[in-house]
């Protein structure tokens, strides 16, 4: 057996040792406390995630706008109405025409029967179905209001309201939330198969989908492939930014897989539904399928048929870039190209897509603005939230606020004051737009304010002259001062001789302060109620100093005036400045009866759930005797059947019975009229931004544009209801006596029982035909 060869000595002797590697400690101890440390780092990130989905997802998920609507159209037989106001009334509610009413938001119209369905709605009251109706409109009014299906004549038929505006959030971001079970299911199925075929089977990412976008974007050398899914979409519009970057992408997948952990399938499509962005609306941006669906469409989701769906799937991949309104040629070949995936994928028949592709986008023309077309209204309408609830409510939660406008009102209103504005520049000769003018309209039986223009421009938002426009009212505080006289009976009455002679008074600064009348001439003695009807300052002056102006301002307290008021004697014509809101406001309870009814444009809110929070019920109290009312009342019927106010029959006609005053401020500056039929109470000034003079009177400015907006709306006569205590009795306006039926001149007036004037006025038959003579 051979030997092994002996192992040479080494160089250092026999003795030294095998030199050992170098070992790495720092390595061994990073790798050792590092890696778990790493480990725990990321499991509390991954916890952060988890608890930033679960807190965020489980609890409010959007900033939802406020929804402000207008009141709901109410139909009943005989219900004045024309086929001009119906057809607006349908328009506003965005209710489609076709030639056979089947479906909720449409009608058909022959000559004047109208075949509507109308749409579900839940009001504060509960909810209101959809109806099949007929109703026919006859001579201006409801002839005929039954149910399209059994014939049943229906007595009340309520429609859903139009929406007249939104309070956004601060983002400016939009939408409308839908539950899943609303939104049409060839939409949903439409949108798996093209956005996401494995919705259904994976958990919240695809790794095939991912590397198939990869290869296909190496391919052609930049992105043209997602490979995400719905679920990582839903995540990056609703937690992350559009940075595209791998830490983006990372969190992305991580939080799609907890998402999935935690929710099921049905939760994150409804989620993703109201959260994809489809599109841009100046500042605003549209979210969710049921707000695109309105933007788009101007119908809810519920009713989108097949072409409409694919054009909303379509504007998923680029809702700026297949914008159907700007690029119409895209959006039409990207929904096409949706059609034929649905089809290639079972979804639906090549006939169907075939037939979808043959038709329009079925965009509107003009997308509903974000922007309430009514800014003058919305104003008050926010106003008068602000004292139940804090602005960031009404910006997040989702209100829906169910407002008193009237739309037909409204739109009479608008047309009327920049008709007439624009009419009264050229008859006298002004600058064009020299004019600015507001006005308010309200029912006089609830306080409802109806209509509220805010200057010559209705859209407009900025300065709003009705609510802020604080301009000396003139002769429109003289009923004041007649209402605290005629509550005195036994003192005054309607047939009460006030002295129409100069006279001054000194303030205590001492200034001395002499009122005069319009016409510079002097009348001597004239019978009460003629001195309001002809605006006649000297009596009204003197009479205000007899009452007291701590009384007369105590009147106007009752009537509604909150504003504190300098007790100073030219306050008694007028001196006093007030907004339209708050001349309305005391018209409201002399149109009343004397009973104080706050204004309001509320009627009721409801959260996002449909819940009602508030109502606002009808208050009402009595401030002033009724009958005293009634006195002032008639004699502001006289106004404009004899006084300042007649000019408002070359609008209305003879027979339709109003009452109002003027108010004129001096140097013409400011012209008012506040006048109220048997149901509607307006108010309007005219004048200039600037206080210059407008060069118009109450009865030459604010009138004409009153009475124009009347005759648009067709008002019913006026028909004051006298009290219990009321007696009629003929009087001699010269003497202030009672006479008799017949004599030259007199004059029949109401008077409160107990209180009409001795007789003894000489009665001559002057004026009177032979006949009359005859027979007296």
């Amino acid at each position: 057996m051979a030997r092994r060869p002996a192992r040479k000595p080494s160089s250092k002797g026999s003795s030294a040792k095998r030199k050992k590697p170098k070992r790495h400690p720092l390595r061994r101890r990073v790798l050792l406390y590092g890696l778990p440390l790493l480990l725990i780092v990321v499991a509390g990130y991954v916890v952060f995630l988890d608890y930033t989905i679960r807190s965020q997802f489980e609890g409010r998920r959007w900033e939802l706008p406020a929804r402000v609507y207008a009141r709901p159209l109410e139909l009943y037989p005989g219900m004045a109405l024309r086929t001009g106001d119906l057809n607006h009334e349908l328009k506003m509610l965005r209710y489609r025409p076709v030639r056979t009413a089947t479906e909720p938001g449409s009608y058909s119209r022959t000559g004047e029967l109208y075949h509507i369905v109308t749409r579900a709605f839940t009001f504060w009251d509960g909810k209101e179905p959809s109806h099949d109706i007929r109703v026919r409109i006859g001579a201006g009014a409801v002839s005929t209001l039954e149910d399209a299906r059994s014939g049943k004549h229906l007595s009340l038929l309520r429609f859903d309201p139009a929406l007249i505006a939104s309070i956004y959030p601060s983002h400016n971001e939009d939408r409308i939330l839908v539950k899943l079970s609303d939104v049409p299911p060839i939409l949903i199925k439409g949108l798996i198969a093209v956005e996401d075929r494995q919705f259904y089977s994976h958990h919240g990412i695809n790794p095939r989908a991912i590397a198939r976008a990869l290869w296909a974007n190496l391919r052609a050398g930049h992105t043209v492939q997602g490979g995400s899914t719905l679920t990582q979409q839903l995540i990056k519009n609703y937690f992350l930014s559009n940075k595209r970057t791998l830490w983006r992408k990372a969190n992305e997948a991580a939080m799609a897989l907890l998402l999935e952990l935690h929710y099921d399938k049905q939760q994150i499509l409804q989620a993703y539904l109201n959260e994809v962005y489809l599109g841009q609306d100046g500042r605003r941006s549209i979210h969710g399928v049921g707000l695109a669906s309105q933007f788009y469409f101007q119908r809810p989701v519920q009713e989108l048929g097949l072409s409409r769906s694919a054009l909303l799937i379509s504007l998923v991949r680029g809702p700026s870039y297949y914008d159907p309104r700007r690029h119409p040629k895209r959006a039409l070949a990207r929904r096409n190209l949706v059609l034929d995936v649905m089809a290639g994928q079972g979804v639906i028949s090549a006939a169907q897509a075939q037939a979808a592709k043959r038709r329009p986008l079925g965009v509107t023309a003009d997308a509903p603005s974000g922007i309430s077309p009514y800014p003058a209204f919305l104003d008050l309408v926010r106003r008068q939230l602000r004292r139940d609830y804090r602005e960031q409510d009404l910006t997040s939660e989702g209100l829906q606020i169910f407002t008193t406008l009237d739309p037909t009102v409204q739109r009479d209103a608008e047309r009327g004051l920049v008709q007439q504005l624009r009419q009264l520049e050229r008859d006298h000769r002004m600058k064009r737009d020299k004019l600015q003018s507001a006005m308010i309209f309200t029912r006089i039986e609830s306080g409802e304010v109806v209509a509220v223009v805010g200057g010559r421009d209705p859209r407009f938002a900025g300065f709003n002259r009705a609510l802020d426009g604080v301009r000396q009212v003139g002769s429109l505080i003289k009923p004041a001062m007649y209402l605290t006289a005629l509550s005195q009976p036994q003192r005054y009455t309607l047939a009460t001789l006030l002295e129409d002679e100069p006279f001054q008074v000194r303030n205590a600064d001492g200034s001395v302060w002499a009122p005069h009348n319009y016409d510079k001439t002097f009348r001597g003695k004239v019978p009460l109620y003629q001195a309001l009807a002809k605006s006649l300052n000297v009596p009204t002056a003197r009479l205000g100093m007899t009452l007291g102006i701590p009384n007369v301002i105590d009147t106007l307290h009752k009537l509604g005036i909150t504003r504190e008021i300098s007790p100073y004697p030219s306050m008694l014509l007028g001196a006093v400045s007030l907004s339209p809101l708050e001349v309305a406001q005391m018209y409201q309870t002399l149109a009343g009866g004397g009973f104080r009814t706050p204004l309001r444009s509320i009627r009721a809110v409801l959260n996002a759930d449909g819940k009602p929070l508030g109502r606002y019920p009808l208050t009402v109290k009595k401030v002033a005797s009724g009958s005293s009312v009634y006195l002032l009342d008639t004699a502001l019927e006289k106004v404009t059947e004899e006084g300042t106010g007649k000019d408002v029959h070359a609008f209305l006609p003879a027979d339709i019975t109003v009452a109002g005053k003027t108010g004129t401020t001096d140097d013409l500056r400011d012209s008012w009229f506040a006048g109220f039929t048997d149901n509607l109470l307006g108010v309007v000034w005219v004048g200039t931004d600037d206080n210059q003079s407008s060069q118009l009177t109450g009865s030459t400015g604010a009138l004409r544009i009153w009475g124009r907006v009347m005759q648009l709306l067709r008002p019913t006569s006026l028909q004051l209801t006298p009290p219990g205590d009321i007696v009629n009795a003929w009087i001699d306006p010269a003497s202030g006596r009672a006479t008799e039926q017949g004599c030259k001149g007199a004059v029949q007036l109401p008077f409160i029982k107990g209180s009409v004037p001795a007789a003894g006025a000489p009665c001559t038959s002057k004026g009177l035909n032979w006949i009359q003579r005859l027979f007296r």
